[in-house]
């Protein structure tokens, strides 16, 4: 295992990346689909074309449990000798071939494999699971300056169809996150089915705002394909148009569900992402600067792992250009009681989300529901339930 060094005080210092060889295993996500196949072939019980869901719900709630979590963080010196090390860099590069392998082999079994209509529904999840999952990948790729970088999480993003995410997530999401204003900040009392909607449509809407404004201020026309929204919604019409036109139209509902179901996953990441957390304001009525505190962390090995470190969000949003394997827990960072795999379970269970996670927003703000980002439709009744005055949000 490679050893990072350095030398404070005159005196020789050395550090170790716990993780460095656990973070390959990210890319088991993209071969799901073979996977897939490999077990049924072996088998042949048609239940294992559903891997992609059963890894998400299941697989990865049991490798957290089991393995568990990891606090520590990297030293401050060590920063730039871990965002150097292109061996970081290049993992994220393979997730590519081989999620784009799994997705053309997927549409191939879907329209010419002797399937059944339930296994054809379980491997299109599984394929709509790598492209959601991948969307992890293309979060990491889209912070970075480099260009090659940010023009490879569009072509991530193609599969889904959610290429205004970059511009969505990283112009907009940072700047209003963990306030009423962020389409993408989830609201204390607000549903994982009333917020995906709103979530959905507000990032399209956001994404495009901020490109026609940007060139707007220039003085031209957002109806270009430098604009950066319509070039990456043309490569997802170039890769849908070229696999219609390669099996058929009887593709189309595979394309359709697995790109729902993939954006669907990073929507309920958002959703449990920031969940009831805000900003304060100050006297002038400006938010205040985004801290741990305004993201839900969690330390959980295996999902960090296979996100890119996503679930140290907290570190994230005070530095986005930061690399994944750099990235640190705080202690001021609000924890979930569990990594992403059994949050999302309980993220589409309502009742049980709320008796989760409900207590834990109200105790960050030692009960004051006023310093809540309450869900507007409910906020009446949810002031008047824990005797507030019905004020605005963020005052």
């Amino acid at each position: 295992m490679p050893t990072l060094t350095t030398t404070i005080d005159g005196r020789t210092v050395h550090w170790r990346d716990k993780k460095r060889y656990y973070w390959p295993l990210s890319l088991i996500i993209p071969l799901l689909p073979f996977l897939a196949w490999d077990a049924v072939h072996r088998t042949g019980w048609d239940i294992f074309w559903w891997n992609g869901p059963f890894w998400i719900l299941v697989g990865m709630p049991i490798l957290d449990t089991l393995i568990g979590v990891d606090r520590d963080n990297p030293p401050d010196w060590a920063h730039d000798q871990l965002t150097e090390d292109r061996y970081y860099r290049i993992l994220t590069y393979l997730y590519i071939p081989l999620q784009y392998a799994g997705f053309f082999w997927g549409a191939w079994m879907v329209t010419h494999g002797d399937l059944s209509t339930s296994s054809r529904i379980g491997l299109t999840l599984t394929v709509g699971a790598v492209g959601g999952i991948g969307i992890a990948n293309a979060h990491e790729l889209g912070h970075k300056k480099d260009k090659l970088e940010r023009w490879l999480a569009k072509v991530v993003l193609a599969q889904t169809a959610y290429g205004h995410f970059e511009i969505e997530h990283n112009r907009g999401h940072h700047a209003r996150v963990a306030t009423p204003e962020d389409p993408a900040s989830a609201r204390f009392g607000e549903s994982f089915w009333a917020f995906f909607p709103r979530s959905v449509i507000g990032a399209a809407r956001s994404g495009w705002r901020l490109e026609k404004a940007r060139f707007e201020r220039v003085g031209k026309s957002p109806w270009s394909l430098r604009n950066d929204v319509l070039n990456a919604w043309a490569m997802s019409v170039v890769l849908f148009a070229g696999t219609i036109v390669a099996f058929g139209p009887g593709i189309i509902p595979f394309l359709v569900v697995q790109a729902v179901f993939g954006f669907s996953l990073l929507e309920v990441v958002n959703y449990l992402e920031h969940y009831g957390l805000l900003r304060q304001k100050d006297a002038n009525g400006r938010y205040e600067r985004t801290q741990p505190r305004h993201s839900w962390n969690s330390d959980h090995i295996a999902t960090n792992v296979v996100l890119y470190g996503l679930e140290r969000h907290s570190d994230h949003h005070a530095n986005p250009t930061r690399r994944y394997q750099t990235l640190r827990t705080f202690d001021e960072a609000p924890q979930l009681p569990s990594g992403y795999g059994t949050m999302i379970g309980l993220a589409y269970v309502t009742p049980l989300w709320r008796r989760v996670m409900d207590h834990r927003v109200l105790d960050l703000y030692d009960g004051d529901i006023t310093k809540v980002n309450v869900d507007p439709r409910k906020r009446d009744r949810i002031l008047a339930r824990h005797g507030a005055r019905t004020e605005p949000a963020g005052t």
